[in-house]
């Protein structure tokens, strides 16, 4: 089953919340701004420089933010991340039955490659800054067939790219919101996937064709 599923990194793969939680008050404490590292944490998924614009950043700020954030982060966030429950097995899964990792996520890409290293994650791909529907255009380059991520926007990417939407609930948004927004399976833990992985292809004929009996649950 050489085929190439994509996966998503914070709170799918990985969980950098109180690396994430310290390094956003730090930030918030050397610029002044009102940033809240807790709400952060709790709501991880969408682009930095939107994150800071809702906690009312000045846009001529935003740049020198960002900069600083991405400087903090290999020595506050990527020291204290853990892999989630099946992380590891997920991946090795695919490459067990001849396919293609691919991790498509909005983080800073190099910033990403740390925290891959780290937890000695082996991935094919990875492509850093990418949000909700532009992520199809790295998963329809590299021909994903599948993408798994815990949150609305990857659900919405995975759609874009025709690939099998498949959502986590280890991250901000539940079980009933992914299957609204259109995962055609949800897990509690990436424990559950290299199970469902082993019959993806007798189950599914290349290309998206309508919901898979059964793996609504």
């Amino acid at each position: 089953m050489g085929i190439t599923v994509g996966f998503d990194l914070d709170m799918t793969l990985i969980d950098p919340r109180p690396g994430m939680v310290a390094v956003m008050n730090a930030l918030g404490r050397e610029s002044g701004l009102p940033l809240d590292g807790e709400y952060f944490a709790a709501n991880l998924g969408p682009p930095l420089d939107a994150s800071l614009r809702g906690f009312g950043a000045p846009e001529e700020r935003i740049p020198e933010l960002v900069a600083r954030f991405r400087e903090m982060y290999p020595e506050v966030v990527v020291p204290v991340t853990v892999a989630l429950p099946g992380a590891a097995e997920s991946l090795q899964a695919v490459r067990e039955a001849g396919g293609r990792t691919l991790v498509v996520t909005g983080k800073y890409g190099p910033n990403a490659r740390l925290h891959l290293d780290a937890l000695g994650f082996e991935v094919d791909v990875l492509v850093g800054l990418l949000w909700s529907t532009e992520k199809a255009t790295a998963l329809t380059e590299h021909g994903a067939r599948a993408y798994v991520g815990d949150h609305l926007g990857d659900i919405r990417g995975a759609l874009a790219a025709d690939a099998v939407p498949v959502g986590v609930t280890t991250g901000p948004c539940t079980r009933a919101e992914l299957l609204a927004e259109g995962a055609e399976v949800v897990f509690d833990s990436l424990a559950e996937f290299p199970a469902w992985f082993s019959s993806f292809g007798e189950l599914r004929e290349p290309g998206r064709s309508g919901r898979v009996p059964g793996l609504t649950g």
